[in-house]
């Protein structure tokens, strides 16, 4: 992912231009310069909100990046983004005052911390295993969900294992812990495709491109309720992994200590298992 490009803004050299309006217009340029510092526009340094000098990007916004679609954590549904993870933001919105907004980049600028960096988002929410090369270039909050990875195979097909697929094709998903899962096993005689996103993997897969996928489990559970009889759980591999919201590298504490504290309290008052039961038919593990 590469954005967050900020252009650079052009100016002109005005002409046989009496120097009283020159100091003029010097000084009319410097009160809208001073105006716009004290306005609400988003900038990578961030404005303050009554949350107790929280930095975002947009004033009255907590603008989170994510990559769709990733159900149940993050997918369009009626021309609105919803799932696990935008429900539990709306939590750290709420205890800040603002409401979240959602831009969907490719998971590549969310995972090298590019998209904090340049000020694209103040928060990252992808369903994003905890990992220390992440670590080094994102601040993550407490982990808020336990992940592992699954394979998933058409009903009926009995493909058990990765090394069950010799001879056949296999498919993960461009930059994920799934895809570094398939990566470390080297199947052999496994024939694996990259693919870009979630939706063309399951794609690939209902259409016979490929015999298997990986990616993580929670995601193939909602996929196979929402394709009933169609697919099953081939295997599943137990990685350990935990999930974090990410924040820019050093540079938001307070955002991040707000977060914690959200993710904690849910916990503890019983909100978390009730967005846990609404996106997962069931309570999480005790």
């Amino acid at each position: 992912m590469s954005r967050g490009v900020i252009p650079t803004q052009g100016g002109y050299t005005p002409s046989r231009v009496p120097a009283r309006s020159v100091g003029v217009g010097a000084l009319v340029l410097a009160m809208i310069t001073l105006a716009a510092g004290c306005g609400s526009g988003s900038s990578s340094s961030g404005t303050s909100t009554s949350a107790g000098g929280v930095k975002l990007v947009a004033a009255g916004k907590l603008t989170t990046c994510t990559h769709l679609p990733y159900a149940p954590f993050q997918s369009s549904e009626g021309g609105k983004i919803v799932g696990f993870d935008i429900d539990m933001i709306d939590l750290v919105a709420k205890k800040l005052g603002v409401t979240q907004t959602v831009v969907d980049t490719p998971f590549e600028g969310i995972k090298s911390g590019q998209d904090l960096n340049t000020g694209k988002c103040d928060i990252a929410a992808a369903g994003m295993t905890i990992k220390p090369e992440r670590a080094k270039v994102i601040d993550f909050s407490v982990p808020y969900f336990n992940a592992t990875q699954a394979l998933l195979i058409k009903k009926g097909t009995g493909y058990a294992s990765l090394e069950s697929l010799s001879g056949k094709k296999l498919g993960d998903q461009s930059g994920t812990t799934g895809k570094d899962y398939v990566t470390s096993q080297h199947p052999a005689g496994v024939t694996v495709t990259e693919f870009e996103d979630l939706a063309t993997l399951q794609q690939a897969l209902a259409t016979d491109q490929i015999q298997g996928a990986v990616d993580d489990l929670p995601v193939w559970t909602d996929y196979i309720k929402k394709n009933p009889g169609k697919f099953e759980i081939g295997a599943e591999f137990n990685t350990g992994e935990q999930y974090g919201f990410g924040i820019k590298k050093s540079g938001n504490p307070e955002l991040l200590k707000t977060v914690n504290q959200v993710i904690t309290a849910a916990k503890s008052d019983g909100t978390y298992n009730t967005i846990y039961e609404k996106w997962f038919g069931t309570k999480p593990a005790s």
